[in-house]
């Protein structure tokens, strides 16, 4: 008769490991890799440990410890020394790192995320891990280097890009043993089937016509092309570069142009001038936003002198979306369509503060803006295709073909 254990020993084991602290995982874990390194090194020696043979090769000597960062914390890996030659477990441990692949993808998206090298340190105590310095942790972080390469070189080949919006967020760095001023450049655009992209990342020493030059440069030799519209603030270099290289309309940003116009405006009568200014673009169609703008000028002529003047220069850089269909005037000419971009990298760059170089600047927010573009491929779409079709007739010549006349009434 065949006795039917009462445990089953699988589920026993089951249920004390789920139930067991990390330090007995751990235990047990460095038990099983300091028994998995003795066999493989007495592999290499040709036999066991302490046992005679003739087929032995050579002979152990010793461990040398390794501290060893996993998910269940710091274990102290014993790796046999040899009296000839050396004994490196590579399928195990990567030379000159000690942390697993799992703890660095890890450490590398927290550093994503926004938690600074200086706080990593108390993250990974919670893990059990004795401790990482701010130099391992960027070691680490330099593991999106090459994905933050290949998304910013990437050729741009899903155009035409009709609409492009540009902007420049100021950073600090350590530079020459002082902390300096960068700006770093960023452009978005809608491609031919309506989704946002990112399309370009650059860091320059200042937000100069230079700078900007050099970035829409190499926008357009990845293949940035059909540009109609483009949205951005006013900086004479960027305004500058932008018809030297991709053509197209310019709209000066709403939100930039208020905070100018704010400037020349008494601060008691800012709340009624931008109001004002609100009016124009809640019209319903183009003649109507022309025919606000004169009234609203016309308010402001004898009032306010100043604001009048700046607000009548400015007529054409901000009403340029009018020239498109009035469907896709709100994503064109509301909120600069990189202000909630922009916060989303503030948010993940204020943490660090002052950057140790620039690779490090374009290493957090490139990985920042490829989160971004993945997420916008996954949305709907930003425009309508039939309105992206009107937008690439804007400024183009006529076509249509002119009936011949008709001969015969000439000769009759």
């Amino acid at each position: 008769m065949t006795v039917v254990p009462s445990i089953d020993p699988a589920r026993f084991l089951e249920e004390h490991l789920s139930q067991a602290s990390p330090d007995l995982l751990r235990e047990m874990l460095g038990t099983f890799i300091n028994a998995l390194l003795s066999a493989d090194a007495d592999q290499v020696c040709g036999a066991s440990y302490g046992v005679a043979s003739d087929d032995r090769v050579n002979r152990r000597n010793g461990y040398r410890h390794r501290d060893f960062d996993t998910r269940t914390g710091t274990i102290d890996v014993k790796v046999p020394k040899l009296r000839q030659g050396t004994y490196f477990p590579e399928w195990l441990i990567e030379r000159r790192r000690r942390a697993e692949a799992a703890l660095t993808t890890v450490v590398a998206t927290s550093y994503l995320l926004g938690v600074s090298t200086r706080r990593m340190d108390d993250l990974v105590k919670t893990l059990g891990i004795t401790g990482l310095s701010k130099s391992q942790v960027s070691e680490m972080a330099q593991d999106l280097d090459e994905q933050v390469t290949a998304f910013r070189t990437r050729p741009l080949d899903a155009g035409p890009y009709s609409f492009v919006a540009a902007d420049a967020l100021t950073m600090k760095v350590r530079e020459g043993g002082r902390v300096v001023k960068v700006a770093v450049l960023i452009a978005t655009g809608v491609n031919a089937e309506g989704y946002r992209e990112i399309l370009g990342l650059q860091v320059s020493s200042t937000e100069d016509g230079a700078g900007w030059l050099t970035f829409w440069r190499d926008l357009v030799a990845r293949g940035l092309n059909g540009v109609k519209l483009v949205t951005s603030d006013a900086h004479a270099g960027l305004v500058a570069a932008i018809g030297a290289t991709v053509g197209g309309s310019w709209q000066r940003c709403r939100t930039h142009y208020a905070a100018n116009l704010m400037s020349v405006t008494p601060k008691s009568s800012w709340p009624w001038v931008k109001t004002l200014l609100q009016t124009v673009f809640d019209q319903p169609d183009r003649k109507s936003v022309h025919d606000q703008f004169d009234k609203v000028l016309d308010a402001l002529e004898h009032k306010l002198p100043r604001s009048f003047e700046h607000l009548e220069a400015a007529r054409e850089e901000i009403l340029a979306f009018t020239a498109f269909d009035k469907s896709i005037w709100r994503q064109i000419w509301s909120n600069n369509p990189n202000e909630r971009l922009n916060r989303e990298i503030r948010r993940r760059t204020d943490v660090v503060g002052i950057f140790p170089n620039r690779d490090a600047i374009i290493r957090l927010v490139g990985a920042v803006l490829a989160e971004q573009h993945d997420e916008w491929a996954e949305q709907r779409r930003y425009l309508g295709l039939d309105a992206l079709a009107a937008a690439r007739r804007v400024d183009e010549p006529d076509t249509e073909e002119v009936p011949e006349p008709d001969l015969r009434a000439l000769t009759a």
